[in-house]
């Protein structure tokens, strides 16, 4: 049986979703990141000004460090940090959708 295909760039960000990323921080000094990882990490950013112009790498020597309890914790401020995120640009215009209307405007 095949597995469904989950679009990983829409609706809410669950705490998996954010361990994944952590993970990929503390292990992944080259890695690719996704949209919605960088997402994560720019929330990850916003809730602990200690890290906030840290790169990849020394954001993940600094999540290494952390305990069970205080990784629980950032997780959760994370996740609420991008329910913020999510509301707070819900009634914003993309910039494609912006430079779509512009283009498509008639020029008389």
């Amino acid at each position: 049986m095949k597995r469904p295909q989950v679009n990983m760039d829409a609706g809410p960000v669950s705490e998996m979703a954010i361990v994944d990323t952590f993970t990929k921080l503390i292990f992944g000094e080259d890695y690719q990141y996704s949209n919605r990882e960088l997402m994560i990490i720019q929330a990850f950013r916003t809730v602990d000004k200690r890290v906030l112009f840290d790169s990849h790498r020394d954001m993940g020597t600094y999540l290494r460090a952390l305990g069970v309890g205080e990784m629980i914790k950032l997780v959760s401020q994370v996740q609420a940090q991008l329910m913020v995120d999510l509301q707070a640009g819900a009634g914003r215009i993309e910039p494609d959708s912006a430079r779509e209307s512009i283009l498509n405007r008639r020029v008389h």
